[in-house]
């Protein structure tokens, strides 16, 4: 980084850079992020941040009086619980319900009745893959010879049904 330095009354030198920031954070006191660094930490971009907010995934952060949001580790926290979710297979609304379990007080009984509905979906998205499966398998048994030019049997069949 190609810094300038302006010499002021030969006593103090400022260093003139685009732009800085500094934060002092007393010990114990939480870390504050703006928000590419917040969405650098959680492995996201700004834009799914704000997309979250408005969805109310992530509450309104605290803001700076030059406008910056900030947010803190609680946020990188519920960001990283999303994104586990995500990775169930929840969808965003889905989140957005759980959210509301994990925010309350009584949270055992509500979620493990939520994550049981959630299984009961995949186990028949698994049945319904697993038909499908074999449907295309018994396409593919249908056809003798895959380099036939005139009449595809697996076309025939998916047309007569």
């Amino acid at each position: 980084m190609n810094i300038e330095r302006e010499n002021i009354h030969n006593e103090v030198i400022l260093d003139r850079v685009l732009w800085y920031a500094v934060y002092y954070i007393p010990r114990g006191e939480k870390m504050s992020y703006r928000i590419s660094a917040f969405a650098k930490k959680c492995g996201v971009n700004k834009e799914t941040i704000r997309y979250y907010e408005k969805k109310n995934l992530l509450q309104e952060p605290l803001k700076t009086n030059a406008g910056y949001r900030i947010y803190s580790d609680e946020d990188v926290k519920r960001v990283g619980f999303i994104k586990r979710m995500q990775e169930l297979g929840f969808s965003l609304s889905e989140i957005f319900t759980l959210l509301g379990v994990v925010d309350k007080e009584v949270r055992c009984e509500d979620m493990f009745e939520f994550v049981s509905k959630k299984e009961e979906e995949v186990q028949k998205q698994i049945e319904d893959l697993k038909r499908i499966e074999t449907m295309l398998k018994d396409l593919k048994r249908r056809c003798p010879d895959e380099k036939q030019l005139h009449a595809c049997p697996i076309i025939e069949t998916l047309i007569e049904q």
